[in-house]
């Protein structure tokens, strides 16, 4: 590989399984083995990568990337999902510097009746969580959540029930994220399409903001209403 050159983005899949419960609508999170390199010991959706007898005929990613969701599910944590119900919702493609890369499809589904079993193996925990509760666990330090879980949780908060959340999702455009991630003195910032420093770099720059705030007094997603409204 050319030095300088971006690794190449392993295509994979991921899937957010939701359930209604009196607490609210609540999402199916599982603990990677802290033993894993990436994200180990992270509080993460159900997924991996897409494997090659994902892919048949002459079909795309998107439908390996329906069909992997599918497995890893079961794989890792025992639950069978109808792929006809899952609701695309965003694309995550990691940042270019980082040495391991993943372009992740993710998709929303409601949970069947199945019991959560996991494998043992990369997963070793399930908790069902309202968005909300999520978030405040991590804020409180008591789990840890990769970015793009951290982000499509903020995003799913705003749901009150599963019938709410896939019919809004259905009708919504597939966001592609590709983060370029900035250094600060309190941590990190990342800055999605959209924002108006994910050309320039500057963050202090005037204008539209669509960012992850990754600092120490707490992590902050940040997008400016009028990019929301229009699903950008």
């Amino acid at each position: 590989m050319p030095e300088g050159a971006a690794v190449t983005a392993h295509p994979a899949a991921t899937v957010v399984l939701l359930r209604d419960t009196e607490h609210g609508c609540e999402v199916l999170l599982v603990r990677r083995n802290s033993q894993l390199a990436f994200h180990g010991g992270a509080w993460v959706f159900p997924g991996g990568r897409i494997d090659p007898q994902d892919y048949r005929g002459d079909d795309g990613v998107v439908a390996a990337a329906r069909r992997a969701a599918v497995r890893e599910a079961h794989e890792e944590a025992g639950v069978t999902i109808n792929e006809d119900r899952l609701v695309l919702l965003s694309r995550w493609v990691t940042p270019e510097p980082l040495p391991k890369r993943f372009d992740t499809w993710f998709f929303v589904a409601p949970a069947g009746a199945d019991n959560v079993q996991v494998d043992g193996g990369e997963i070793h925990a399930h908790r069902w969580l309202t968005p909300a509760q999520a978030l405040a666990e991590q804020r409180a330090g008591n789990i840890e959540l990769p970015p793009p879980t951290f982000v499509t949780l903020t995003q799913l908060a705003v749901y009150e029930t599963v019938g709410g959340a896939l019919s809004a999702l259905e009708h919504a455009d597939c966001e592609t994220f590709l983060p370029r991630l900035h250094v600060i003195a309190s941590g990190a910032c990342t800055v999605y399409d959209g924002d108006v420093a994910y050309d320039s770099g500057d963050l202090e720059q005037p204008g539209p903001r669509h960012r992850l705030w990754i600092v120490d007094s707490g992590w902050c997603y940040e997008r400016t209403a009028a990019l929301s409204d229009n699903g950008a």
